[in-house]
C-alpha cells in the first residue's frame, strides 16, 4: 500500500512546478511608479526659496541671491494651448506632451477615445488587446456560444423527429411486406420474360452485340421499375447481370475508362496571356535562378490619433485660475482673454447655446458648476464629472489612479436671498428651480451606498441679479465669484441599529 502513495506525491509535486511556472510566465506586469508621475498637484512649476536658518548668517545670503536671480532672470512659465469646440462645447488639447503633463499634473481632462487616462496610442503599441479589443472578443464568444446552443437545440428536435418518424415507419412495414408479396405473384411472367432477356444478353455473341444487348435489357429493366414506382408497387431487388456472371466465372471485367475534357470559350482560346507581367509570373523550375524576393517593408510608425478633452469648468479653472492654457476658438486664431471665455462658456451651458443679446443670468448652469468646481480644487480636492454615479462631481484625495472616489457632490441651489422671494414671478420661478422629490434624493443615496462613497449636498446661494447699471459694465470675475457663498452638507443613511447613542 506504500508503492503507490509514492508516484502520487510526485504528481503533486509536479503539479505544483508546473503550476509555479505557469504563475512565473503569467505574473503581472511591474506597475509605474504613480508616485514619481503624479509628484506635482497642478500643472504650474513652483522654485521656492532656500530655507531660513535663524543662527546661520549665510542662510539670508543664499536667499538674497536665489530671490536677485530669479528677479534678473524669472523662470519661463509654461503654456498649453486648448481648441473651443462649438459642435461639442468642450476644449481639445491636440499636443501629445500637452495631454501627458495636463493629466500627470492634477489629473485634467479625459481621452476622447480611452475611458479616462488618455492610453489609446500605448495600447495600440503593446502586442496584447485593449480593454475595448477584450470586450468586443467577449461579447463575440458570448454570441457564437448562443448561436451553438441553439443549433444544438435544432439538432435534439430533428432527431426526435427523426425518431418518431422511423417508429410510425416499423408500424406500416408488415402491411406494406405483404402487399409487395402479392404483387410480386401476379407479375412473375413479366419478371420470367426479363430475366430471359438478362439471360441472352449473357449469351455467346460479339462484344459489341453483347454491350448492345446488355444496355437494351437494363433500359427496359429501368423503364419497368419506373412503371412500378409510379403506381405504388414496390421495385423487387435487381437480378444479377452478366458482370456478375463473369465475376462468378473468374473472367476480368472490362470497364469502360471515362477520360475528362475541359472545352474553352473561343474568346479564352484566342487570349495571349504576358507572362512577363507582375500579375502572371511563370513558374521557375527548381535548377532557374530564384525569384526576387520583394523588401520587406519597414513598419510604419503608429500615429496618435487621441486628443483630450476638457470640461468647460476646467478649461477656464486652468486658464483664469492658474493662466497656463491659452483657448483658441474653432473659427479664429486670436487667444480669448478670461472675461471673453466666461461670457463664452456662460452662453455655450445652455443647449441650444443662447445667442450675445440675452443677458447672463445669476444662476447659469456654468457659474454654479464652475463655483463649485474652483472651491474644492482650492481646498486641494482632485475634481472629476461624477455623470456615471448620477452626481455633478467626484472629490478624489490624491487622483483616480491612487484610489476611488471619496465623495460625490450633488450641486443644489439655493435662493435665500430675500430679492427671490419679492415677487410671485421670482417665487414661482424659484420653485421651479428647486423642486426635488424624496425619491430622487432617496435614489442618489442609494446608488453612492452601493458604490461606497458618501453623498454631499453642496448648497450654492445664487446672488440677486446685476442692476441696470452695472450689467453693461465689465465687472472683475473675481467680485462676480465672491458673490456667491457655498454650504455643503454631508448626507448619511441613519438606521437605528447602527445609529444609536
Amino acid at each position: 500500500m506504500a508503492s503507490p502513495a509514492a508516484p502520487v506525491k510526485n504528481q503533486a509535486g509536479s503539479a505544483s512546478a508546473t503550476k509555479a511556472d505557469t504563475s512565473k510566465t503569467q505574473r503581472r506586469p511591474r506597475r509605474p511608479n504613480y508616485n514619481h508621475i503624479h509628484r506635482n498637484f497642478l500643472p504650474v512649476e513652483v522654485h521656492p526659496l532656500p530655507v531660513l536658518i535663524p543662527h546661520n548668517p549665510l542662510s539670508l545670503v543664499a536667499i538674497a541671491l536665489s530671490y536677485l536671480a530669479q528677479i534678473l532672470a524669472p523662470p519661463t512659465r509654461p503654456t498649453y494651448k486648448g481648441y473651443f469646440s462649438s459642435a461639442t462645447s468642450s476644449i481639445h488639447v491636440t499636443d501629445a506632451e500637452t495631454v501627458r503633463k495636463l493629466w500627470e499634473m492634477g489629473f485634467f481632462g479625459r481621452g476622447n477615445l480611452s475611458r479616462s487616462e488618455p492610453t489609446w496610442l500605448d495600447n495600440r503599441k503593446k502586442k496584447g488587446l485593449t480593454a475595448e479589443e477584450n470586450t468586443a472578443q467577449r461579447r463575440q464568444a458570448r454570441r457564437q456560444q448562443k448561436q451553438e446552443r441553439a443549433r444544438k437545440e435544432q439538432e435534439e428536435i430533428e432527431q426526435k423527429l427523426a425518431e418518431e418518424t422511423q417508429s410510425n415507419g416499423t408500424s406500416n412495414g408488415h402491411l406494406n411486406g405483404v402487399l409487395s408479396e402479392n404483387v410480386l405473384k401476379t407479375n412473375s411472367k413479366d419478371l420470367n420474360d426479363i430475366a430471359s432477356v438478362l439471360e441472352s444478353a449473357s449469351g455467346t455473341a460479339s462484344p459489341q452485340d453483347e454491350e448492345n444487348k446488355e444496355n437494351t435489357s437494363l433500359h427496359e429493366f429501368h423503364e419497368w421499375k419506373k412503371a412500378i414506382e409510379a403506381n405504388g408497387i414496390p421495385t423487387p431487388p435487381p437480378t444479377s447481370t452478366s458482370s456478375d456472371a463473369s465475376h462468378a466465372e473468374g473472367q476480368p471485367v472490362k470497364r469502360l475508362q471515362r477520360t475528362k475534357t475541359v472545352r474553352f470559350s473561343p474568346t479564352i482560346e484566342a487570349r495571349e496571356f504576358d507572362l512577363s507581367s507582375p500579375i502572371i509570373s511563370p513558374i521557375k523550375s527548381p535548377g532557374s535562378a530564384p525569384l526576387d524576393i520583394a523588401k520587406p517593408e519597414e513598419p510604419q510608425v503608429q500615429e496618435n490619433q487621441e486628443h483630450l478633452n476638457l470640461s468647460l469648468e476646467e478649461a477656464f479653472f486652468l486658464s483664469y485660475g492658474l493662466g497656463v492654457l491659452d483657448v483658441y476658438c474653432d473659427d479664429s486664431d486670436a487667444v480669448l482673454p478670461p472675461s471673453s471665455l466666461l461670457s463664452l462658456f456662460r452662453r455655450h451651458s445652455y443647449y441650444p447655446p443662447r445667442s450675445l443679446s440675452v443677458s447672463a443670468e445669476p444662476d447659469d448652469p456654468f457659474m454654479l458648476s464652475y463655483v463649485v468646481y474652483h472651491h474644492y480644487r482650492s481646498l486641494g480636492w482632485v475634481v472629476r464629472s461624477g455623470v456615471k454615479f448620477s452626481t455633478d462631481y467626484l472629490l478624489y484625495n490624491r487622483g483616480p489612479a491612487f484610489s476611488h472616489a471619496e465623495f460625490a457632490i450633488v450641486i443644489v441651489p439655493s435662493y435665500t436671498h430675500p430679492h427671490w422671494t419679492d415677487t410671485p414671478e421670482n417665487r414661482k420661478l424659484v420653485e421651479n428651480s428647486t423642486k426635488k422629490t424624496w425619491w430622487w434624493l432617496h435614489g442618489i443615496n442609494r446608488v453612492q451606498a452601493q458604490v461606497l462613497k458618501q453623498l454631499v449636498l453642496c448648497y450654492v446661494d445664487i446672488p440677486p441679479p446685476l442692476a441696470g447699471e452695472e450689467k453693461g459694465k465689465d465687472i472683475d470675475i473675481g467680485l462676480q465669484l465672491s458673490r456667491y457663498k457655498i454650504r455643503d452638507v454631508n448626507v448619511r443613511r441613519w438606521t437605528p441599529n447602527r445609529s444609536r447613542d
